[in-house]
C-alpha cells in the first residue's frame, strides 16, 4: 500500500516525497485508518516496524484538517528515554518540513537553560510535545502548565516505561488532560499489566498486531557457552581479527555496563559506556565520538540503546542473553543495515541458559555454537531446562482485533506512484515553529 491511498494532505505528501518514503510497512497500513478515524488503539510492534510514523503522519494530517495555531499543546507523546524523544521529535521534523506544525521535547539531563527552554515551549503551546514522564511531570508540578487542549495523547514503547516503573507517573499525566481525547498506545509485547494500563486509559480500543519479524538473513548468529568470568576473555578472542566497523555490546544493567566497560579499557581498548547515569552532555559527546570513530566498542543498556541509529555496525555482541526474543531480534538488527553483512555473538552463562532456549525456540533453529579458546579453560555444560507450558487466554477485554501482518519488512524508497499528476495546493515550506526556539528553516530529516 502506498501513502498515497491513505488520503493525507498535500504538506504531509510534500515531506513524504522530498524523503523518498513510498509504501507503508505493514504497522502503518493496520494503524493509519484507525488513528485517521479517530478511535483509540492499542498496537503491538516492534522498533524498526516504521511504528513512529505511524502515529505521526495520521496525527499530523489530523491536526491539519482541524486547523493550527491554536496557542494550546495539542498532542502529547510520552517515551521512556530521552534518546527517543529526541529520536521522534527529528523524525516530526522531517514530517512536518511542509506543514506549520511545532514541537518540543522535553526530557531530562539538561542543565537549568534547558528546563527554561522546555518551560517555554510548553507555555506558548506547541503543537506537539514530546516527553519522558519525570520531566513532563515536573514541568506539571513546577510550571503550572495548561493541558486543557490535549485531543490525543500517544505512549510509545508503553511495556518498557512500565518495565521502568512509570505507571504512576503516566496516570499522574492522564490526569491533566481532558476525558475527551484520542489515546493511542505502543508496545512491543502485551504482558497482563500492558492490559490493565489500556483498560484504565483506553475507550473501547481497537487492537492492531504485526507478527514479530525473524532476524536479517545478513546476520550471522553465533554462541558461546560460558561461565561469565570468560567473557571479558571471549571479548579479547574475538578482537585478535580486526573488526573493521563499529562494535556495541549489550549489558543487562547499568552496574553491568560500567563494569564491562571498565575491564574493556583496562584490557586498552578504546571503549565507552552508555547508561541512564550519564547526563545529556556526556551522552551526546559519547554518540559523537562512536559515530566519528574515536571509540571502537560501545557498551549500552537496552533501555538507553532504544535511541541510538547508527549506520556501519559491524558487530553487536550480547554480553548477556536478552530477556526475551523480540530483544534478541531488536539489538541484533542494528547491525547488517542497508544491505550490508553483520555479525552477532551471544555470550551464554550458565544462568541465561533457559533464555538463550526460548530465543532459538522462537527462532526456530539453533544458532550456531563457537568454540572457547583453549586459554579460557572448560565451558559449561549446555543444559537448558524445560519451559513451563503456559495456559493459553487470557484478558480478552473489549478490543476489536485486525488480524496480524505476515510480515513487517518494509519497502520504503522512491517517488509515490502517481503524484506527478496530481495538483498541489502547495509546495511552500512552512517555517517549522519551535515554540521553544523560533522558526528552523533546516532541510528534511530522513530518518
Amino acid at each position: 500500500m502506498t501513502f498515497d491511498e491513505f488520503g493525507f494532505e498535500d504538506e504531509i505528501m510534500d515531506g513524504l516525497d522530498a524523503m523518498n518514503f513510498r509504501e507503508a510497512t505493514p504497522v502503518q497500513e493496520k494503524a493509519i485508518p484507525v488513528i485517521m478515524d479517530g478511535k483509540d488503539m492499542i498496537a503491538c510492534a516492534q522498533t524498526g516496524t516504521g511504528k513512529t510514523a505511524a502515529f505521526i503522519l495520521p496525527l499530523m494530517n489530523r491536526m491539519l484538517l482541524s486547523g493550527t495555531g491554536s496557542n494550546k499543546v495539542r498532542a502529547i507523546i510520552v517515551t521512556p528515554t530521552r534518546e527517543l524523544a529526541q529520536q521522534i521529535d527529528l523524525q516530526f521534523e522531517g514530517f512536518s518540513y511542509f506543514a506549520p506544525i511545532s514541537t518540543v521535547a522535553v526530557s531530562g539531563g539538561g542543565d537549568g537553560a534547558s528546563w527554561e527552554q522546555q518551560k517555554r515551549g510548553l507555555k506558548l503551546g506547541a503543537d506537539v510535545v514530546i516527553a519522558t514522564p519525570g520531566r513532563l511531570i515536573s514541568h506539571l508540578k513546577v510550571s503550572n502548565i495548561d493541558f486543557s487542549g490535549v485531543e490525543y495523547f500517544i505512549l510509545d514503547e508503553a511495556d518498557r516505561m512500565l518495565d521502568m516503573g512509570f505507571y504512576d507517573d503516566i496516570m499522574d499525566i492522564c490526569s491533566y488532560l481532558p476525558k475527551q481525547r484520542q489515546t493511542l498506545m505502543f508496545s512491543a509485547t502485551m504482558p497482563p499489566k500492558i492490559r490493565q494500563l489500556a483498560k484504565n486509559i483506553l475507550h473501547d480500543p481497537v487492537e492492531v498486531s504485526v507478527a514479530v519479524s525473524k532476524p536479517n538473513d545478513a546476520i550471522h548468529q553465533s554462541a558461546y557457552i560460558c561461565y561469565e568470568t570468560q567473557k571479558i576473555g571471549i571479548i579479547e578472542h574475538i578482537f585478535t581479527t580486526p573488526v573493521t566497523g563499529k562494535t556495541i555490546v549489550f549489558a543487562s544493567s547499568k552496574i553491568k555496563c560500567k563494569e564491562v566497560a571498565f575491564a574493556l579499557k583496562r584490557k586498552k581498548f578504546k571503549v565507552a559506556a552508555m547508561h541512564s547515569d550519564l547526563l545529556q552532555e556526556e551522552r551526546d559527546r559519547v554518540m559523537l565520538d562512536f559515530k566519528n570513530n574515536k571509540i571502537e566498542i560501545l557498551v549500552a543498556t537496552d533501555i538507553v540503546a532504544r535511541g541510538i541509529d547508527i549506520d556501519q555496525i559491524e558487530l553487536v555482541i550480547n554480553y548477556d542473553v536478552p530477556r526475551d526474543p523480540e530483544d534478541y531480534i531488536h539489538r541484533i538488527g542494528r547491525t547488517a543495515r542497508a544491505n550490508a553483512q553483520g555479525a552477532a555473538i551471544t555470550f551464554v552463562s550458565e544462568k541465561d541458559q533457559d533464555k538463550f532456549a526460548r530465543i532459538e525456540k522462537f527462532l526456530g533453529y539453533e544458532i550456531e555454537r563457537e568454540v572457547l579458546p583453549e586459554s579460557l579453560g572448560e565451558a559449561p555444560e549446555y543444559k537448558p531446562r524445560e519451559p513451563k507450558k503456559r495456559r493459553r487466554g487470557g484478558h480478552r477485554g473489549n478490543m476489536r482485533r485486525t488480524a496480524p501482518s505476515r510480515s513487517d519488512s518494509a519497502q520504503q524508497g522512491g517517488k509515490p506512484a502517481g503524484r506527478e499528476d496530481k495538483k498541489r495546493r502547495s509546495r511552500k515550506r512552512h517555517p517549522r515553529r519551535n515554540a521553544a526556539g523560533g522558526a528552523s528553516n533546516d532541510t528534511p530529516a530522513v530518518s
